[in-house]
């Protein structure tokens, strides 16, 4: 007998989700996305709340990296959660999210050597002497990485109470929680790898010792908001900003245990995979709530595989599917996915180092893209 195809709004992406002490009108998830909008000292404006505050349809919005102290940060115009003119411009932003019927948790991330004396003032501190193998953006456009200072034991306390700080100031800003960033190669990221931590302290070598920062990093966020405020990201086997790992299939299990014992509300996958053994081993050794974010190109998005890769997440044990670029061109994604509806062409000249609305808060909505 042949079976009538679900229709769009028949998927579990569209049922309501708890996670922690929210209500989650849905289970898709808007993942973090630089996108350079922050004043040139860190402070969200006026077009970072409307943005957000368009997408508030989404069961949750993770906030896109946030440096949690002025020398982790990236690239120019990226946010900052450090400083009092920060957290108010951020509270404008939760503001608008929470008057949309949002949610929100922001992403705390520390560029380690992703950055650069011209754009943060500061040299770049690493686990080690490894220099960032590409041009980064400054505010004078592309210019060599430096060589990032080793981190000593003073530089890496201070950094995790930088983070704890940083934590405490987002749920100060009206966040509901913080997401630990521990992927794509940025600090946290930089411990785990072997080719970017050459470290022989107690910091670097075995999987136990480069895990060590980042479950500390973990611990003492919760320690400071509360663990059912804090998730983790991580990125199993990404080849990001010059991050190299030779033991992936053990790494990120071992990093999960550890991090599971500290009971973090979420672990979100980066590039999630269910095809791929790992990705089993991951929701075997995670005990709360799995959110993943799955590989789609451009093309991918076109034709809706969003809907069904997350789907096929869902089926294969995570609890909430993470899209990115969905989310950056179509503010009403959801109701696109649960419609079968177009959806919006992202405009890649628009997605970083550049400002204005133009390819951030211009993307129609349906009934603006109807009309046209």
């Amino acid at each position: 007998m042949t079976q009538t195809p679900q229709s769009p709004a028949a998927s579990r992406l569209f049922e309501p989700a708890r996670l922690g002490g929210l209500e989650l009108p849905n289970r898709l998830v808007m993942a973090p996305l630089t996108r350079n909008r922050a004043g040139a000292d860190g402070v969200p404006g006026e077009l970072m709340a409307t943005h957000y505050a368009q997408r508030a349809s989404a069961g949750l919005i993770i906030a896109e990296g946030t440096t949690p102290n002025a020398v982790g940060q990236t690239y120019p115009h990226i946010p900052g959660i450090h400083t009092p003119a920060q957290i108010a411009g951020w509270r404008r932003v939760t503001d608008a999210v929470r008057a949309a019927g949002g949610r929100m948790f922001l992403q705390l991330q520390h560029g380690g050597r992703v950055g650069h004396p011209d754009t943060s003032g500061h040299v770049p501190l690493a686990p080690s002497a490894v220099r960032f193998p590409e041009p980064l953006q400054t505010p004078a456009g592309p210019r060599e990485a430096v060589m990032p200072r080793v981190m000593t034991e003073e530089d890496i306390r201070d950094t995790v109470a930088d983070f704890a700080r940083a934590a405490r100031n987002a749920v100060e800003a009206g966040f509901a929680g913080v997401e630990v960033h521990s992927a794509n190669g940025h600090l946290l990221h930089q411990f785990l790898a072997g080719n970017t931590n050459l470290r022989t302290d107690g910091w670097g070598g075995s999987i136990e010792q480069r895990i060590r920062f980042p479950v500390e990093v973990v611990w003492a966020v919760a320690e400071a908001v509360g663990p059912e405020r804090v998730g983790v990201r991580i990125s199993p086997g990404a080849h990001v900003n010059g991050v190299r790992e030779d033991d992936t299939e053990r790494l990120y299990p071992a990093l999960a245990a550890a991090l599971a014992d500290l009971r973090p509300v979420y672990l979100h996958q980066v590039h999630a995979d269910p095809d791929l053994p790992l990705f089993a081993e991951l929701r075997k050794a995670w005990p709360g709530t799995l959110i993943a974010n799955p590989r789609l190109s451009h093309e991918d998005l076109a034709a809706d595989a969003g809907l069904r890769q997350g789907e096929r997440l869902l089926a294969e044990g995570a609890d909430l599917v993470a899209l990115g670029r969905g989310f950056l061109a179509n503010p009403d994604l959801v109701e696109r996915l649960r419609t079968g509806a177009p959806l919006n062409r992202i405009r890649p000249e628009f997605l970083m180092h550049v400002s204005g609305p133009e390819g951030y808060n211009d993307y129609p909505v349906l009934a603006r893209a109807q009309a046209a």
